[in-house]
């Protein structure tokens, strides 16, 4: 049952991370997939009233009609949205009202939470904390984005930081047998739908790589070409790389006219820094992971490829309890990836840091059902034309992740945190 006080914690997690923010900042959209931090935190609010509220609490208002349209992202069966592109355009309500939004539905919230929850409620009331877990997470990736389109490189927040950077642990390989393997969610705790059901699936003997392709492994695809060579890419790929200028990971910049392998600079949160050759490379889109797996295969002699998520999850699962103990996640501070310990051994770093590509396409589970009513809007309906992620990243609450939970993207998507591990035929 979702106690009163998690509620209040994951809540205010929201605002605080909108807290380093202007109110210029928390208004501006840099690009329609993303949205406003100010939206970000109205939506959340606006999914709680909406889904928990109305439906639960006596004599029902909503604290502006207004809202129900403004903050409702893609849910059809609620009614009518405000077109994403235009979210920026939202300049009232302001900051400061939407702020009072959150504490009068939280304050209604905590009313209908103190007098007990039915199994209905409370199932909505859990959905809604990690529908706001996610939002925080999106919260962060886009506010990077947006700073990074301003030239004086501003910085979010300052603080723990960056590490300093160690030599990674080698390269090195984990051995899976194949066989029949059950894969998605089973058990009470929470899942998304699209995680269900628990089915049987059949993996052949694969090996997993210890850690991700760091930093300073992806300069040396760069330096060898790899942006300039059709023969890693896929052919909407290498359209993608021609029509776009493509040449290196989102928010990297070239500090010097002829520098090839340093010095290369990242845009992170805390302002731009140095690349970090050890730390895990993030912000590639799925053409850009597929191809490095095509170039690395070439140059070692022998086939090397992304994961499917079945053996993603399988590895995960295979790890026990600590698959995710030394990950890199919101609640560590780093906001950006860091380095594996050098003297470590087995997977490292399954979760956390950044997202991993996976060569599954998202797809339902056999047997899947979407949630009913409203909710039922919430996954099913995105299953095309995207790719699964897995493992989290140094923006996502630890408490979010598990190992069956798919994450989704377009195979040109790379503002999110989305990394590569790579496999291989065992």
């Amino acid at each position: 049952m979702t106690s009163n006080a998690r509620y209040a914690r994951i809540r205010c997690q929201s605002t605080d991370l909108a807290g380093p923010l202007s109110e210029a900042d928390c208004q501006a959209q840099s690009m329609p997939d993303a949205s406003p931090a100010k939206w970000h935190l109205a939506h959340t609010t606006w999914f709680f009233e909406t889904f928990v509220l109305e439906r639960f609490e006596s004599g029902f208002r909503p604290f502006d009609p207004s809202y129900r349209v403004l903050f409702n992202s893609y849910y059809q069966g609620v009614g009518e949205q405000h077109p994403r592109p235009q979210r920026g355009l939202i300049t009232r309500p302001g900051l400061s009202e939407i702020l009072a939004y959150r504490v009068q539905v939280d304050e209604r919230m905590n009313a209908l939470m103190h007098k007990g929850l039915n199994d209905a409620m409370a199932e909505l009331v859990e959905l809604g904390l990690q529908h706001e877990q996610q939002h925080q997470e999106l919260l962060l990736t886009d506010i990077k984005h947006l700073l990074s389109c301003n030239p004086t490189d501003p910085i979010y927040r300052t603080g723990q930081g960056r590490p300093t950077a160690s030599a990674q642990p080698p390269l090195s390989w984990s051995m899976f047998e194949g066989g029949v393997v059950r894969t998605g969610h089973s058990g009470m705790a929470f899942a998304f739908d699209n995680e269900q059901p628990c089915h049987d699936a059949l993996v052949r003997p694969f090996a997993l790589a210890n850690r991700m392709v760091t930093q300073g492994e992806w300069l040396a695809f760069m330096h060898d070409g790899g942006y300039q060579t059709p023969r890693w890419w896929m052919a909407a790929g290498w359209d993608w790389v021609r029509q776009q200028g493509i040449d290196a990971p989102l928010y990297w910049r070239r500090e010097g006219v002829h520098a090839h392998y340093l010095p290369w600079s990242c845009f992170t949160l805390h302002g731009r820094e140095t690349v970090d050759l050890h730390a895990p490379v993030a912000h590639i889109s799925w053409y850009e992971a597929d191809a490095y797996a095509r170039w690395l295969g070439t140059m070692e002699g022998h086939r090397v490829r992304l994961p499917t998520e079945t053996e993603w999850e399988h590895a995960a699962i295979a790890m026990g309890r600590d698959w995710s103990a030394d990950g890199n996640f919101l609640e560590t501070g780093t906001l950006c990836t860091r380095s594996p310990a050098a003297s470590s051994t087995g997977l490292q770093q399954l979760g956390g840091d950044a997202w991993e590509w996976t060569a599954s396409p998202y797809t339902p589970y056999p047997g899947y059902r979407p949630w009913t009513g409203a909710v039922g809007e919430y996954n099913g309906k995105f299953m095309v034309n995207q790719m699964v992620l897995r493992g989290g990243s140094c923006v996502t609450p630890q408490s979010h992740i598990r190992p069956s939970y798919r994450n989704f993207f377009p195979t040109d998507a790379r503002w999110q945190f989305s990394g590569v591990r790579l496999a291989r035929d065992a």
